[in-house]
């Protein structure tokens, strides 16, 4: 039986996650913008969805919603986050899957969604259709795949960390802050070369340069926040916190219902 304290200590982080993805949707307010602001605010909602459901997981008194509601939630989730992983992978290539923004928000929704499917609970807590708090200590079927998804949230949480603390980490968020909405590539490209081709011609090689390191910077199909990068509470890294928060908080909580 894990203590319940520590139980305690990671639903309290996990409510702390969600305060902050609700501030950041607050401050950013992207209802102002429109489908095109709506469509960027994937990333908090999806922590402020998750933190909340992993707390009910930690701590019975904080459960919300029964488990066939989350498990609905998740899979919408799962398919909005593989459909971006998709538009970034027409971009990006491979490195959609090893480095980029989307893909961590797949592994987890993919994980939650899996928690709250696979989910047993104990005889004496399994009535209610919630979890019942980890307290009571359930377990997960197909527990293998229980801890390949441990692995993948160590891994993404490692990246990031290593994204945040190594050089030029404030420049690597705001940069993926900085990108658009996905749109077609073959747009981007000839977007981008007529853009190089007017510079080069009228506004002389200097500016040539600047716009194509603007256009290398702001790649189609990231997830996370458009335009200059925010401060305070709505800061790229804030966002890559909670979600090293989360990442942790997820593979703990799959390798102790293993």
């Amino acid at each position: 039986m894990t203590p319940a304290w520590i139980l305690d200590i990671f639903a309290a982080i996990m409510l702390v996650v969600a305060a902050v993805s609700a501030a950041r949707l607050i401050v950013a307010r992207p209802w102002q913008r429109g489908t095109h602001g709506l469509a960027l605010a994937d990333i908090d909602v999806a922590h402020l969805l998750m933190a909340v459901a992993m707390a009910g997981m930690l701590v019975a008194s904080l459960q919300t919603l029964p488990n066939g509601a989350w498990s609905v939630i998740f899979a919408v989730m799962t398919a909005w986050f593989a459909y971006r992983v998709t538009r970034d992978a027409q971009v990006s290539g491979v490195r959609a899957l090893a480095g980029g923004h989307c893909a961590p928000h797949l592994i987890h929704a993919m994980a939650m969604l899996y928690m709250f499917t696979a989910f047993t609970a104990p005889a004496a807590h399994g009535s209610g259709g919630t979890a019942g708090g980890m307290s009571g200590m359930g377990t997960l079927q197909l527990p293998l795949l229980a801890f390949v998804f441990a692995l993948a949230l160590i891994g993404y949480s490692i990246w990031d960390l290593d994204q945040l603390s190594g050089p030029g980490a404030g420049r690597h968020y705001s940069l993926a802050a900085a990108r658009t909405v996905p749109t077609r590539p073959v747009l981007v490209g000839a977007t981008a070369g007529l853009g190089a081709a007017l510079t080069s011609s009228q506004l002389g090689p200097a500016v040539a340069r600047g716009s194509a390191q603007t256009s290398q910077a702001r790649p189609a199909g990231a997830c996370g926040p458009a335009g200059e990068p925010g401060r305070g509470v709505v800061a790229p890294w804030v966002a890559a916190g909670c979600r090293i928060a989360m990442g942790v908080t997820m593979a703990f909580m799959l390798l102790i219902m293993i």
